[in-house]
């Protein structure tokens, strides 16, 4: 949904969201947008709670993610959009096949 509102004004909007496996274990999920990016000095609170750009948002949607990841042994991070816009990138524990059968 950021990537979208982010992307309303652009003369160009792509929306890209990738998945890979990292590490054997890990998988990795990038969403990249062509919107108007974000600037440096702000990059940098965005996952602070209770930080936001947005005239009617609360601030508190990127910190839930942060802590919903980093719970799960993950990291989020931000970073610009060589093309123009914002990469969001996540990472995640991923699900072996012995720990898939190991719930059954």
């Amino acid at each position: 949904r950021n990537a979208i509102e982010a992307m309303a004004e652009s003369d160009r909007r792509d929306l890209t969201v990738r998945s890979a496996l990292i590490d054997d274990d890990m998988v990795e999920v990038r969403v990249t947008d062509t919107g108007s990016g974000i600037a440096p000095e702000i990059a940098g609170h965005l996952f602070q709670p209770f930080f936001t750009t947005k005239i009617h948002g609360m601030g508190v949607g990127l910190s839930i993610c942060r802590t919903i990841v980093e719970a799960h042994e993950g990291r989020i991070s931000v970073e610009p959009n060589p093309d123009g816009g914002t990469v969001f990138c996540f990472t995640l524990r991923a699900i072996t096949k012995q720990d898939a059968d190991s719930d059954a």
